[in-house]
């Protein structure tokens, strides 16, 4: 099955109230609302894009090791995914099936991480509970997804709302900004220039991880 497929499988028993998140319609109106205005907002059409000069970072992973996109593009390509947070049913999903085509990434020599606004203790959680043999790096209040035009404040209902269902976003980030990053893919080729990306304002909507290959073996070709 699709990684989609399977996104789409879950939305559907969320949406119909199914346990174990037993969630009311009004709630599902709600985030409904919100994800149609970040979508016309047109944040999306303005984040990086294919084309453009990947923002540098250097971000500390769950054991506190400082990993570069400099280092990463000396040895590949680079494969990023930027992720919500472990409390994100949808990019736990994404983080199992990009480990799973991890593999494939591999043979073209591609380092892939993801990057998010939590803490480390809750990226080593991520890591742990989605058997990842890849990092979680932390970008301290979005900086870094700031860099990339993904951070976004999500409107006041909707902090509202995740207070409610018990989504404490400023414990889980350490930032009482209230802020996140639109979930994000992008291959990254070793001179710094972006060639793939997609962003979705809809956070149930994901790019398949095969997907990647090809542009991988593009990257491989143009190398050789």
């Amino acid at each position: 099955m699709s990684l989609q497929a399977k996104l789409n499988a879950f939305k559907a028993d969320f949406e119909a109230g199914k346990p174990p998140y037993n969630v009311p319609p009004a709630v599902i109106e709600i985030m409904h609302r919100a994800t149609a205005e970040l979508v016309a907002s047109g944040a999306a059409q303005r984040a990086k894009k294919a084309g453009d000069v990947a923002p540098a970072f250097s971000l500390r992973d769950p054991d506190g090791n400082i990993v570069s996109s400099a280092d990463l593009l000396k040895r590949g390509p680079l494969v990023l995914s930027f992720y919500r947070g472990v409390w994100c049913p949808y990019c736990n999903m994404e983080l199992q099936a990009l480990e799973a085509t991890k593999p494939e990434f591999d043979k073209y020599g591609a380092s892939l991480v993801a990057i998010s606004p939590q803490t480390a203790p809750n990226s080593r959680k991520s890591v742990r509970q989605n058997k990842l043999s890849f990092p979680i790096l932390s970008d301290a209040k979005g900086q870094i997804g700031d860099a990339f035009g993904l951070r976004f404040h999500l409107p006041d209902y909707l902090v509202d709302l995740y207070k409610q269902l018990k989504n404490d976003l400023p414990t889980f980030n350490d930032d009482p900004s209230w802020t996140l990053p639109m979930p994000a893919r992008y291959v990254i080729g070793q001179n710094g220039v972006i060639l793939y990306s997609e962003v979705n304002p809809d956070y149930t909507r994901r790019p398949e991880p095969e997907d990647m290959i090809a542009v991988l073996q593009q990257a491989a070709a143009v190398k050789a």
